[in-house]
């Protein structure tokens, strides 16, 4: 049985890792995540590990460039330059952000382009608006779902905080059609520092990490598995089902939830 638990209140993507976010108000939801998420990030050239990526955890100021496409008109959903904190635009794949990049850092970085994405542990993530509120509002600051880099923001019917983690095991179906988007709920979302930094002036706060391992063992919002590709829409309603789905067309019965 499918129980209708919300709606899409908000739907962000990531063009270049840990650079700053983009709202949409609909995308396409493919195998790989959200069209254009996280296509780009800068590789730590001397890093031989099995993390390269240069992160905010590594250098703050990157949540402040902003990824745009200078070419609005060309059906491409990929950025072409990048506003810098100090408002230049340079284009993304110029040797002068490049530069200013390893000046900032103090080490080589080089920008990698990966076709399927490069995402740290899913392809989805998903957080519930009541979870960032109660974040937000116990650490003693303003709302922002920027702070936790989701890619689809949940406005569930229970104001509750944490309800993500009951999801885990279960099945989202994004949308009341029959070939709406789904993506199967794997594991809950183990934070870091990064939701300390403001989106704003990338300032650290670490009592909003704190908070969160006060009230919930350092976890706030899941990830997921896509198991069936489709359109997503911000107002979209949302049904939670137990197990998985196929990629068959099947219509979607909504269900007063209690």
């Amino acid at each position: 049985m499918d129980i209708e638990i919300g709606h899409i209140q908000a739907i962000y993507r990531y063009p270049v890792k840990s650079m700053a976010g983009e709202g949409l108000e609909q995308t396409s939801l493919g195998w790989n995540g959200l069209e254009g998420d996280r296509r780009f990030a800068f590789r730590r050239v001397a890093e031989k590990g099995g993390f390269p990526w240069l992160t905010a955890g590594k250098l703050s100021e990157l949540l402040l460039y902003k990824p745009i496409r200078q070419d609005a008109s060309q059906d491409n959903v990929l950025p072409t330059h990048v506003i810098t904190p100090e408002g230049k635009t340079l284009a993304l794949r110029s040797d002068e952000l490049r530069d200013e990049i390893i000046q900032r850092y103090g080490a080589e970085v080089e920008l990698m382009h990966l076709k399927q994405g490069i995402f740290d542990d899913a392809t989805i993530s998903l957080i519930n608006l009541s979870t960032s509120h109660k974040i937000t509002n116990d650490s003693g600051n303003p709302p922002d779902i920027r702070r936790f880099r989701p890619n689809i923001v949940i406005d569930t019917h229970q104001r509750e905080a944490f309800t993500e983690d009951q999801w885990v095991g279960k099945t989202l179906m994004l949308g009341d059609a029959g070939d709406s988007p789904a993506v199967h709920v794997t594991a809950r979302d183990v934070r870091c520092a990064m939701i300390g930094l403001h989106p704003e002036t990338a300032q650290a706060d670490s009592t909003v990490l704190k908070t969160v391992a006060k009230l919930n063992q350092i976890c706030a919002g899941v990830y997921g598995t896509v198991i069936r590709t489709g359109l997503l829409k911000v107002g979209q309603p949302i049904y939670i089902r137990d197990g998985a789905v196929d990629s068959t067309r099947e219509p979607l019965v909504a269900v007063e939830s209690p």
